[in-house]
């Protein structure tokens, strides 16, 4: 899977910390569906950082396409909207 968080680049992630990936992706939802915004942020600098830290770069000059994005961490509430779907953000 591509992930591409924006404002930092596309990570391939693989199948292993794709779960660990949905899982703090339950709680980007939870906090979206709350409308908290404090737990929303800190819910998507986790999510961030473990693609970051678990996934693997994809060099600037590749162009793939992405299978999720994720918001970067100023991302509000609402502009997080167009990015959620019924799956979160991370599709299962």
């Amino acid at each position: 899977m591509i992930v591409r968080i924006l404002g930092v680049g596309q990570f391939r992630l693989d199948e292993v910390h794709h779960a660990a990936a949905n899982a703090v992706d339950e709680r980007v939802q939870a906090a979206y569906d709350a409308e908290d915004e404090a737990a929303f942020h800190a819910a998507v600098e986790e999510l961030a950082a473990l693609i970051q830290r678990d996934g693997t770069p994809l060099p600037v000059e590749e162009f793939v396409g992405s299978d999720a994005v994720v918001p970067g961490p100023d991302t509000t509430l609402e502009e997080a909207h167009q990015l959620l779907s019924p799956e979160g953000l991370i599709p299962g």
